[in-house]
């Protein structure tokens, strides 16, 4: 019990030092003692995180101070989700850091929660009523969170403007696709010296030529999976189709590897690379990645990789294995921080809730990276090595 409660002294610290960073945006005390009560009741052991349950951890008499401050009383989301990026990079800020990009579904009932509609959900892993955001997740050695997230609105929302407005949307905002979204988010992290490395996507986002083309003129290096119907450029041919890459390869450029732990242990593949657009430049290149199923060969994923020269398979794989490092945010971050478990309908509120969501878990991530250099340092003999101080992968 004592531990417990050391854990639960800890982490209110660290939160109250979080909000702490973002307490200057909100223009009154009411909002900025609601976000911090939000915080820790999302954080909290509760069965059910609604308005009552949360307002009542946070010993409010009823849910109305906690919906003010999601509904009505004005403050910038986007500018509270620029402190809590600063925090994670001040915290986990790496230049091998993988940026992640993909999208969760959150399921709904009725017709007015903001951009609901029946859509694909990968949460449910079939069409269903839902909303779909887009999230760009941080994923270093030491920890993995999400650092931006855009709400994904369909045609069916965008082309209904009365609508729109009935849920908070300004006549502004205009769709976009998800690949738009993505784009968008890797952007603002490029423009904002966000240090990393590269940049991952699965097949949704990577098959997008235009997209990857983009990333290569900023020299953004990439492994994004991608389709077996996707093209490239060859010696052989303009538009050679990826899965025609590799039936003839000889088996020992095949390599079995793992690409990180899974809910089912290590994750084993067999992997070949082969190499496409050779008269690039001399310092970076480009290869069609492999990976093949070792249970059932007839299994390949794809995928297409713009890195430096020199660059090792066993790198490549490293980066394309940490894509299923955004799945363990959604998961934990759902599990732990209430991310799924809102009752806002309106468009700002959605990135209200999921921004302090996402501050919550950021905050648990940290928590857990220091937890692990503590025990890093205890089993660990002292070296004199320094590491290097990170820079934008930009």
């Amino acid at each position: 019990m004592g531990g417990d409660l050391a854990d639960v002294r800890l982490w209110a610290g660290e939160l109250a030092a979080l909000h702490e960073r973002f307490v200057h945006r909100f223009n009154r005390s009411e909002p900025r003692e609601s976000a911090l009560a939000y915080m820790r009741g999302l954080i909290a052991p509760l069965e059910r995180k609604n308005g009552w349950t949360l307002a009542e951890e946070a010993g409010h008499d009823g849910p109305d101070r906690i919906q003010r401050m999601l509904n009505r009383i004005e403050w910038d989301a986007d500018e509270v989700l620029d402190d809590v990026r600063d925090y994670v990079v001040e915290h986990l800020g790496d230049r091998e850091a993988v940026l992640i990009v993909d999208d969760t579904g959150f399921l709904k009932k009725g017709v007015r929660s903001a951009g609901v509609q029946r859509q694909y959900s990968g949460t449910a892993g079939r069409t269903e009523n839902c909303q779909v955001g887009v999230f760009l997740a941080y994923a270093t050695g030491r920890g993995r969170t999400l650092i931006d997230r855009r709400l994904y609105l369909p045609t069916s929302w965008t082309d209904d403007r009365p609508r729109c407005r009935r849920a908070g949307i300004g006549d502004e905002v205009a769709f976009e696709t998800k690949v738009a979204m993505a784009k968008a988010m890797v952007r603002k992290a490029i423009a904002d010296r966000i240090p990393f490395g590269w940049v991952t996507a699965d097949a949704a986002y990577g098959f997008s030529k235009g997209w990857r083309f983009e990333l290569e003129q900023a020299d953004v290096f990439h492994v994004m999976a991608t389709t077996r119907h996707d093209t490239v450029v060859t010696r052989w041919a303009l538009d050679h189709p990826v899965q025609d890459l590799f039936p003839g390869l000889p088996r020992q450029k095949w390599k079995r590897r793992s690409c990180g732990e899974g809910a089912h242990g290590r994750r084993v593949y067999d992997w070949a690379r082969v190499e496409v657009r050779p008269w690039h430049r001399e310092d970076r290149r480009h290869w069609v990645i492999a990976r093949r199923s070792v249970s059932r060969p007839e299994e390949v994923s794809y995928y297409i990789a713009y890195l430096p020269a020199g660059t090792t398979l066993d790198e490549l794989i490293r980066v394309a294995g940490s894509r299923w490092a955004v799945e363990e945010c959604f998961q934990s971050a759902k599990q732990e921080c209430g991310l799924d478990d809102y009752q806002v309908r309106r468009y700002p509120g959605w990135h209200r809730h999921i921004t302090l969501a996402m501050a919550a878990h950021a905050c648990l991530t940290v928590l857990r990276a220091r937890e692990l250099d503590t025990e890093k340092a205890e089993t660990d003999p002292p070296s004199s090595s320094t590491s290097a101080s990170p820079r934008s992968g930009a």
